[in-house]
């Protein structure tokens, strides 16, 4: 889709369609993200091809969620001080940031979690594991909202039956609604509304992890010239290269 301006959905239909159609009613499984171009695209073009919502694209709504968490903290905290520095300027008295045990401010806590959230505590390194701790004291509920992030991965890590699948999604999303966690409860309504091509996912495990790769690849190939304009050659240039 890299070399596609848009990837606007009746262009791209209007490519792959060009394709025979027997060799098209051959594609048995297509993965692809939740959004609805990528849906019609895939009914159009591949009738024959049960459709799977990629485990990675759902893992990073949840990631999202988790991140947009912890910036309106440190928004909230950045207010505070703000507001303490007025104060401080009001009365006379010098201001002084609280510093934690580790040398960070609240602000710089909050600013610097950004990439532990996104990683198993396994992978913490021992300055990542003590920020941890001291960002899950001060806020229970990013350590909450964390563990639903990383609950949802585990289901599509561990789990091996549709079945079974269905049972520890519906787990999740009870969790999500005890929480009452905006974002996350978003969350969950877009897997609610994609259920069925999420869950395809357990029968064959297919994710577009390598497709995603090489499409980063093809852009980023693409910006050096600037864009397109013969495809054709563009496309023979690309199969030089990485055929």
């Amino acid at each position: 889709m890299a070399i596609v301006a848009g990837t606007k959905a009746e262009t791209v239909i209007g490519i792959l369609q060009k394709l025979p159609e027997r060799q098209r009613r051959k594609v048995s499984e297509v993965t692809l993200d939740m959004a609805g171009n990528m849906e019609l695209i895939c009914k159009r073009c591949f009738p024959q091809a049960i459709r799977v919502t990629d485990r990675f694209h759902v893992q990073k709504l949840a990631t999202e969620a988790l991140q947009e968490m912890r910036i309106n903290y440190r928004w909230a905290a950045l207010d505070a001080e703000n507001d303490a520095i007025e104060q401080s300027k009001k009365t006379g008295d010098l201001f002084q940031s609280e510093v934690l045990p580790n040398g960070d401010t609240l602000k710089q806590l909050l600013a610097r979690s950004r990439y532990v959230l996104y990683k198993k505590p396994s992978d913490w390194t021992a300055s990542q594991k003590e920020r941890a701790e001291l960002l899950f004291e001060r806020y229970h509920d990013l350590k909450t909202a964390y563990g639903l992030s990383l609950g949802l991965g585990q289901i599509f890590e561990h789990t091996k039956d549709k079945v079974f699948g269905l049972a520890n999604l519906a787990r999740w999303h009870e969790k999500v609604r005890q929480t009452g966690f905006k974002a996350f409860n978003t969350v969950a309504r877009s897997i609610q509304n994609h259920y069925q091509t999420i869950l395809n996912y357990f029968d064959n495990r297919s994710t577009n992890a390598s497709a995603e790769s090489f499409n980063a690849k093809i852009k980023a190939f693409r910006s050096q010239f600037k864009g397109v304009k013969n495809i054709e050659f563009f496309l023979y240039r690309l199969t030089q290269l990485y055929a």
